[in-house]
């Protein structure tokens, strides 16, 4: 199939994980809001509004509207960093990290139903 064979393959299994996103009863999350919660959940350590702000390439108030609607869902909480008030912090919680456990769940059906295509 090639490279861009692989490359349809994987739009797929997106295209398919996120049409089941949009289904469920899940929370209707932007692109944007959706790729801080992967940082902020995938990524090692503390993410504050600057750093996701620095690495997603967009600016830190488009980081905090996304976090106000993320918090406002419960997904992720924003607290001041005791040891520098200059930058927030933002923290998993269950809700968020239940909610990315469902999605990584649908992106496994999706990728094993491309599987079952391509195979």
């Amino acid at each position: 199939m090639g490279d861009s064979g692989q490359n349809l393959g994987l739009l797929s299994v997106w295209c398919d994980a996120l049409s089941s996103f949009v289904a469920s009863d899940q929370p209707d999350l932007s692109t944007r809001q959706l790729a801080i919660m992967l940082n902020v959940y995938m990524r090692p350590g503390a993410q504050t509004v600057r750093g996701l702000a620095e690495s997603l390439s967009i600016s830190k108030p488009a980081v905090s509207r996304a976090l106000d609607s993320l918090g406002a869902r419960g997904l992720v909480r924003r607290q001041r960093d005791e040891s520098d008030r200059r930058n927030v912090l933002v923290q998993r919680t269950e809700a968020g990290l239940a909610c990315l456990m469902n999605f990584s769940e649908m992106v496994r059906e999706a990728q094993k139903a491309e599987l079952r295509i391509d195979g």
